[in-house]
């Protein structure tokens, strides 16, 4: 067994487990306010007690960790990255979505509203489309922009960046409010490749206000957001040297350091 799927089956070992049906039973929690941490291995072993206390995890025939393959689509002046870099409000992050082990697959995009709440769409997409945007998902991009902003994409988008990590998903037993622990991140742009430490884990809690159980578990432990922690801004700053990415230093010094010449590696998925 790899260190990280021992780690895995080490972190998810003491909850309750959730199957997908149930889960979906819930609050999709689409819009919502996220928090996320990085934190070590250590700290995350530390607060899975008291989080099991209070979520189930999702278990798939047996699965807890599951394999996400994501590709990220930008413009030639990566409007997308500088828009989240400046703190812009109304910006879009587009990017289809691989669930490997389940065979899906989902076009999305997300928006922020004036409160500065993330909105989510996403539209059903056939796996051997990943990776590609055609008239309809075009269409869909275009549909929930105006919806939300009164006007017109503006951008032509082309792929720039892929990621692929491990999930593990927890869903609260009273209300909406759910969490993720991320590990094993590796990015891909450009035919250069940056793994990040697998002793490092991103939590993103997401709950109705951004103060949910999840966080104040953490707190005590005296872990706090990390500002700006974009994984795809994380990932085009640490895969393009020289871009500029003072805002996300934070994220980027928890998760490997100022960026620096990556690895010449394509991914084996496409």
């Amino acid at each position: 067994m790899s260190i990280i799927a021992s780690t895995d089956a080490l972190i998810s070992s003491g909850f309750a487990p959730i199957s997908l049906k149930a889960l979906n039973g819930k609050a999709a929690m689409l819009e919502r306010l996220d928090n996320k941490y990085v934190v070590d291995g250590t700290v995350l072993m530390q607060a899975a007690g008291d989080f099991a206390d209070v979520f189930d995890m999702l278990e798939i025939d047996g699965r807890r960790a599951f394999t996400y393959e994501t590709c990220y689509f930008d413009d030639v002046e990566r409007r997308s990255y500088f828009d989240h870099h400046q703190g812009r409000r109304q910006r879009a992050k587009i990017r289809i979505r691989r669930y490997v082990e389940a065979g899906l697959c989902f076009l999305e995009v997300k928006l922020k509203d004036k409160r500065g709440v993330t909105i989510k769409k996403r539209l059903d997409r056939d796996p051997e489309g990943f990776g590609v945007l055609d008239d309809v998902a075009l269409a869909f991009i275009d549909k929930v922009y105006r919806a939300q902003y009164g006007q017109a994409f503006p951008h032509l988008l082309s792929r720039v960046l892929d990621m692929r990590y491990r999930r593990m998903t927890l869903v609260a037993r009273q209300g909406g409010e759910r969490m993720t622990i991320d590990s094993g991140l590796e990015f891909f742009a450009g035919g250069v490749r940056h793994a990040v430490d697998p002793s490092r884990f991103i939590l993103e809690t997401k709950s109705a206000n951004g103060n949910g159980v999840a966080d104040g578990i953490l707190r005590a432990l005296h872990q706090h957001p990390t500002k700006r922690c974009s994984k795809y801004c994380v990932a085009t700053a640490l895969l393009n040297p020289g871009t500029k990415h003072n805002r996300f230093l934070p994220a980027l010094r928890k998760l490997g350091g100022a960026p620096s010449r990556p690895v010449l590696l394509q991914p084996s998925f496409q």
